[in-house]
């Protein structure tokens, strides 16, 4: 069941090299830019870049295992 409301916002980093994906419900009267900019400044990029690091992980070494007859 999805949450009304919602809306989803991407941020970049303060560097300009990462963006990220921000889902968030803002009342009706919220300057968007003001927050998205506090958004990204809290943003924690260090832990970001490393849990993309870590999904994106190719291993190297494991090969397929064959049937025997």
């Amino acid at each position: 069941m999805a949450i009304p409301n919602v809306k989803r916002y991407r941020i970049t980093s303060p560097d300009g090299t990462q963006v990220a994906s921000l889902m968030a419900v803002l009342p009706k009267d919220a300057d968007v830019q003001t927050y998205l900019s506090d958004a990204a400044k809290r943003f924690d990029w260090k832990g970001y870049a490393e849990q993309q690091a870590k999904q994106f992980k190719v291993r190297v070494g494991q090969q397929k295992q064959q049937k025997k007859k």
